[in-house]
């Protein structure tokens, strides 16, 4: 998307299609790290300034912290003249930044947008928080749970009568923030390679997530969703597209929604029911009755076996662990163990970069020197944070 992209015609690098980009990471938690984990998986030049002992909500080893794989560590004190002036200079030789701190942080250490885009015009600056950088939360503090919860994602969420489940950090943190962030930051960056103009992308969670919901809200638009958990037809509430617990205590999740999946799913199952009532919502607590006294009759291991190879739309649910093992997860890929580190692929797949495997996580600084003569031409060693 700059000078350093690959000129038309050429061959593609072997690491990505974003081989030439150069994004910088100011340090932080969470979706910021997350999406500099993407586009480093990606093909980017991924730089993260880092510093020892800075908090962490990954307290094994570094190698362990799979949203730094594939980057580059450096560590500069960015309080001092001379490490902000490296700082500086990184920005200058950036396509693209990214920070996540609260609003005004990034601008009291002197990397602020209006610094960045000074140093470098084209710049696209990428801002990753939970509540945006404006509105009377924007200050406060907060956790991925906070956020779906305002945007009503989590009260859609758990069982009829129930209290609100929690679905991990994914929904927040990395679907409404770190992937929204990556969508915009290529955006800005197409538009920046266009007009030599930069620009800031404010990647809020909560709007995100919201951004998320808009399914679920043309389903309300339509009076096909009720603002209630676990009646719907996507959330449980519906006897064919819920989960069931077998013979020895695992389970298998069911998502036979159009007729001819749930007539394969009932014929598994071997139940006689009226196909023609499916959407009946006066048969669904009967029907939901006889699907999980059938399931329990059997194994997991003998409902594999009875629906493997069909349209039924049954599927195990595996463990964490368990899923490098499943035969379709094993056969892409999509969970691995490289270096020991259970971990996933990368995703997507491009097919001209078909053999591309995954970075591993640096320790915090060990390329500082190299980075920055790389960068910036400076063969000194920086001053450092603290640590």
């Amino acid at each position: 998307m700059t000078s350093r992209d690959n000129s038309a015609g050429a061959e593609p690098s072997a690491s990505g299609p974003l081989s030439g980009l150069r994004v910088l990471e100011l340090g932080g938690i969470g979706p910021g790290p997350f999406a500099a984990m993407l586009l480093a998986d990606l093909g980017a030049d991924v730089v993260r300034i880092d510093r020892k002992g800075q908090p962490t909500l990954f307290p094994g080893t570094p190698a362990q912290n799979l949203l730094h794989r594939g980057k580059r560590s450096v560590d500069l004190d960015l309080k001092s003249d001379s490490g902000l002036t490296a700082a500086h200079g990184l920005v200058a030789a950036a396509d693209a930044i990214i920070e996540g701190f609260r609003p005004g942080v990034a601008e009291r250490l002197g990397l602020g947008p209006a610094d960045c885009l000074e140093l470098n015009p084209a710049l696209v600056y990428g801002r990753m928080t939970g509540w945006g950088q404006d509105g009377p939360l924007a200050h406060t503090a907060g956790h991925d749970l906070n956020y779906i919860a305002v945007t009503g994602a989590l009260h859609a969420i758990g069982t009829a009568g129930g209290p609100p489940q929690i679905p991990v950090n994914l929904l927040g943190d990395f679907g409404g923030g770190g992937l929204y962030l990556v969508v915009g930051l290529l955006a800005a960056l197409r538009e920046s390679a266009r007009t030599g103009r930069g620009q800031v992308v404010d990647a809020a969670i909560v709007d995100g997530v919201s951004h998320l919901l808009a399914g679920t809200h043309a389903r309300m638009a339509s009076g096909t969703w009720a603002d209630e958990r676990g009646v719907n037809l996507f959330d449980g509430g519906a006897p064919f597209y819920s989960v069931y617990d077998t013979a020895d205590g695992t389970y298998m999740a069911v998502g036979a929604v159009e007729p001819q999946f749930y007539a394969a799913f009932v014929t598994g199952l071997g139940l006689d029911v009226d196909l023609g009532r499916q959407h009946d919502r006066s048969t669904w607590p009967e029907l939901r009755a006889r699907i999980a006294e059938t399931f329990r009759s059997r194994t997991r291991a003998e409902w594999i076996e009875i629906f493997a190879g069909t349209d039924a739309c049954v599927s195990p649910v595996r463990s964490l662990r368990e899923a490098a093992t499943d035969p379709q997860i094993a056969a892409r890929g999509s969970v691995a163990s490289p270096g020991g580190v259970l971990q996933p692929g990368r995703a997507p797949r491009f097919s001209a970069h078909p053999h591309v495997g995954v970075g591993v996580a640096p320790e915090p600084g060990m390329h500082t020197e190299e980075v920055l003569e790389e960068w910036i031409g400076i063969r000194e060693e920086a001053p450092r944070m603290p640590s």
